[in-house]
């Protein structure tokens, strides 16, 4: 297992600055993802830290050793890439002893790696297959198998699930972190999908314009987000946002032409000033849907559509021109047109300043 520390990193790409000053610290054996829009830098990052692309300023460590100029094979690195990269005249096993035998490894030392990896990755009875003849679900296993045969200090993968149908993905993300939680080794994964990130990670980069907006847990990122930018990126739907001013009289109220909600049990980050422009954001989940009578009521909105979502359905409302979403449980659907009282669970709720969009 290894850490990796990366200080200053500065990449560019055609004369183009992707990465500027960026710092990371990756812990040993956790399995840290990098989650983001296309063209935010993820896999570029990841790329440098393979290797793949020469990096013009910073520094980057592998448990100790400064690799910022080394050649990707002396890094100790195994990667995954998004298209497999299997030869498609070798057996899964060739393909998998591939860097080994090019390496110089004994032959006892190759089979007994190769055994080990198909094992974990269920791919005995398929060793002797190529690559046209496995299945989608089946290729990517072979090209982890391909990566684990080389007992990497750090395993590298970038979006190796994108390819593969929702029922393939799910299988696969349940077997790469029990794979992780077997072997222990420290993995940084690319994604563009938060469900990706949010079950799989130990803690989660999120990045946009080659720059890390938070670093945290899961629920951390997801519950305490540290910009609009990362809460609007979590969640699907994304959070509700609306705009108002902070009253401070005694005690914290937000206001806006929709609603007026009582902040003063909210645990702020910054305290707000009185009529300061702020954004409320709401999770779906937090917004609990009333009869229109009901005084617990701190808005009222129309019900637009309903979207069935298996165990919950997704209920979008029309609050004075504010689209908003809210999540309910199947079964208890309001119908569309319908005139409802919204109420908010506080525990789901963040302040943002309006002009910064950076967490109060």
């Amino acid at each position: 297992m290894a850490n990796v520390r990366i200080r200053e990193l500065d990449i560019r790409l055609g004369g183009i600055g992707i990465i500027e000053k960026l710092d990371l610290e990756v812990e040993d054996g956790e399995f840290l993802v990098l989650l983001g829009p296309s063209g935010c830098g993820k896999s570029t990052l990841l790329h440098s830290i393979a290797g793949l692309i020469d990096v013009e300023g910073g520094s980057m460590v592998i448990d100790d050793t400064d690799v910022t100029w080394a050649d990707p094979k002396d890094r100790g690195i195994g990667m995954v890439f998004q298209s497999y990269a299997l030869y498609p005249t070798m057996t899964v096993e060739q393909n998998m002893s591939f860097g080994l035998r090019i390496a110089g490894v004994a032959r006892d030392e190759i089979a007994r790696r190769v055994q080990r990896a198909a094992k974990m990755l269920h791919l005995t009875e398929l060793l002797q297959r190529k690559p046209a003849q496995l299945s989608g679900g089946q290729r990517q296993r072979a090209a982890i198998g391909r990566a684990l045969a080389r007992d990497a200090r750090v395993y590298l993968f970038d979006e190796p699930l994108s390819n593969l149908d929702a029922k393939l993905r799910s299988e696969l993300r349940r077997e790469l972190k029990q794979l992780h939680k077997d072997i222990g080794t420290t993995m940084i994964y690319v994604t563009h999908d938060q469900v990706e990130a949010m079950t799989l990670a130990s803690r989660i980069a999120v990045m946009k314009q080659g720059r890390i907006q938070q670093i945290g847990s899961p629920q951390e990122v997801y519950a305490h987000p540290a910009n609009m930018f990362v809460a609007g990126f979590l969640g699907s739907p994304s959070m509700n946002f609306l705009e108002g001013r902070m009253a401070v009289n005694g005690d914290l109220h937000f206001t806006s032409a929709q609603l007026n909600i009582d902040l003063s049990g909210h645990a702020f980050d910054t305290q707000p000033a009185h009529g300061q422009n702020v954004v409320l954001g709401v999770r779906p989940e937090a917004l609990v849907l009333l009869p229109a009578s009901d005084p617990r009521a701190v808005a009222h909105a129309t019900v637009v559509l309903i979207e069935p979502m298996g165990a919950h359905q997704t209920v979008w409302l029309d609050a004075g021109g504010i689209s908003l979403a809210a999540h309910l449980e199947t079964g208890t659907a309001p119908a569309e047109g319908q005139r409802l009282g919204i109420g908010v669970d506080a525990c789901g709720l963040s302040l943002f300043d309006q002009e910064s969009q950076v967490r109060l």
